[in-house]
């Protein structure tokens, strides 16, 4: 890593830093209630006190990560309770952001959906594990911001990203269990395939149910996991 201290190359090690380390949380190098040693930091991620400490900060305020009063930072752990929440909330959240998107959403905005939806359906042509991993999760994420960009909101698109954050850890443990089935991939596809259909016909009522179900399924399965 460079050792360049300008202020434009610590805020650069700063982001670095806050992508790699959040990134590790979620797959679980770093694991709930593990400490965040500053030393250790700065070796494994070659990255200075200062922009780390700014990662971390961030983390913080993204609820990955807890500061302990005089004695550093920790993972943030993890809770069936918060889990409940947060899935919760994204759920009704997105349920909204998908009503109000089939209200203001243009031609440009169908294209758009459709053109994710086809791009997600073909990943099972993909048959490298951890490729198939990666190229679903990128692409189903993909999809969902299709739909919702059509709300035209850019803080209920920011409150989306904030909650989608905070799902991230408890998402990635759904994910590996999800992706890796084929009877659970076929069952997103329809689940898809429906949504898009209540989407293109404006079908309100029934999108946003489809979306709620859809947002609140993962629950039972991460529960499981964690128990």
């Amino acid at each position: 890593m460079s050792s360049d201290s300008t202020p434009q190359s610590k805020a650069n090690q700063a982001t670095i830093a806050y992508k790699l380390l959040k990134q590790d949380i979620i797959n679980g190098v770093h694991q709930p209630g593990d400490k965040l040693l500053m030393s250790h930091l700065k070796e494994s991620y070659d990255i200075g006190a200062g922009p780390m400490r700014e990662a971390l900060s961030q983390l913080v305020a993204d609820r990955l990560v807890t500061a302990i009063s005089q004695r550093g930072f920790r993972v943030a752990e993890m809770s069936l309770e918060e889990l409940t929440d947060i899935y919760d909330a994204r759920a009704h959240l997105e349920a909204m952001i998908t009503e109000l998107a089939i209200e203001r959403g243009d031609e440009d905005w169908e294209a758009t959906v459709l053109g994710e939806a086809h791009k997600l359906a073909r990943v099972n042509e993909i048959n490298t594990p951890d490729e198939m991993l990666e190229v679903w999760d990128s692409r189903h994420k993909a999809f969902h911001t299709a739909i919702a960009q059509g709300c035209g909101s850019a803080k209920l698109l920011e409150l989306r990203a904030s909650l989608q954050d905070q799902a991230e850890r408890y998402r990635h443990l759904w994910l590996k269990k999800t992706v890796f089935s084929q009877s659970a991939l076929e069952e997103k596809r329809r689940e898809h395939a429906d949504m898009v259909d209540a989407l293109l016909t404006r079908d309100t009522v029934k999108a946003k149910q489809l979306m709620y179900e859809h947002l609140i399924s993962p629950i039972p399965i991460i529960k499981q996991l964690m128990l």
